[in-house]
């Protein structure tokens, strides 16, 4: 289990009761036993969305599994009604020998806070971050990979020349489209989606008190009218939203400009900090405020 793995959040695969997903986390599915070297697929659910998680998902094989796992049925999940994919998981998960995949559950909180410090991490690098370190976890597990295929992510030639630099001896694809173009990122698309549609359909609010939040959010998409009326219909005018909310995104920040309660930063500590500190005048030239206060002096010899 990878260390930040909590079995007591809502996975497809480790049913538990749900909890507030406010930390990111991983999970894997058990290690395939068959020989390598093996393919691996990788893609993710929720870019977009201005509520829940993201998610990054891989799913790999054997090469010689290559031809059975092209008849299986994988394809880009958004074109898939949610049975389907649930079916596929199953899938993935019926032949734990040959097939393996695993999911990388970046919180909302995560996103947001990695996209307002300074210097910001954006949404690219976070998902960069997120696939490096699955690959990186599923070598550890003693897999051979062979051909490790992306979903595009920026520019496809500079991601794909950074990965094989990262990775040596394995032959990296980075392609528009490549849940479309291969199945292993079907796979891949297949968990990541399924996954989030868990993590959003159980998630347990942790805010308490007087707020009682509701469930209606509709897609999370900002273009979303459902999303933008729950968006509107929950702000809490002193805290602003739950954490399932993604604070750091325009929508959010414009809602929260417009109705909530202003606040106004002063700056009245460090600015008496500075004038205890400054220095006086005449005979106290040399001493600061705070020094004359607490009758302090100094001394050349101990």
């Amino acid at each position: 289990m990878s260390s930040e793995e909590s079995s007591n959040v809502l996975v497809p695969s480790a049913p538990g009761p749900a909890t507030p997903i406010t930390e990111s986390y991983t999970y894997h599915s058990p290690t395939p036993a068959a020989a390598g070297p093996y393919i691996l697929g990788v893609d993710e659910a929720g870019r977009g969305p201005v509520l829940g998680p993201l998610v990054y998902g891989v799913a790999y094989c054997p090469v010689a599994y290559k031809e059975k796992l092209d008849d299986l049925g994988f394809a880009d999940s958004k074109t898939l009604n949610a049975d389907t994919r649930s079916s596929l998981l199953e899938t993935l998960s019926s032949d734990p020998s040959n097939l393996g995949w695993s999911v990388r559950v970046v919180s909302p909180q995560a996103i947001s806070s990695g996209m307002i410090k300074k210097p910001p991490t954006n949404l690219n690098q976070q998902s960069q971050e997120a696939t490096i370190l699955l690959i990186r976890e599923v070598l550890d597990r003693g897999i051979e990979l062979a051909e490790v295929y992306v979903d595009a992510l920026g520019n496809t030639t500079t991601y794909e020349k950074y990965l094989s630099g990262l990775f040596p001896g394995i032959d990296f694809t980075v392609t528009t489209k490549a849940d479309a173009k291969f199945k292993i990122v079907g796979a891949a698309s297949v968990a990541a989606k399924v996954t989030r549609d868990a993590c959003i359909e159980g998630w347990c609010f942790e805010e308490t008190g007087e707020a009682e939040w509701s469930t209606g959010f509709g897609s999370g998409y900002p273009s979303d009218p459902n999303t933008q009326a729950w968006l509107k219909g929950n702000l809490e005018p002193t805290f602003g939203f739950p954490k399932l909310v993604r604070f750091s995104w325009t929508t959010v920040k414009l809602l929260l400009e417009k109705d909530a309660h202003k606040v106004k930063w002063t700056d009245e500590g460090q600015a008496s900090l500075v004038k205890a500190f400054e220095t006086g005048k005449g005979l106290d030239k040399d001493r600061c405020f705070v020094t004359k206060d607490l009758q302090l002096s100094s001394v050349s010899t101990l």
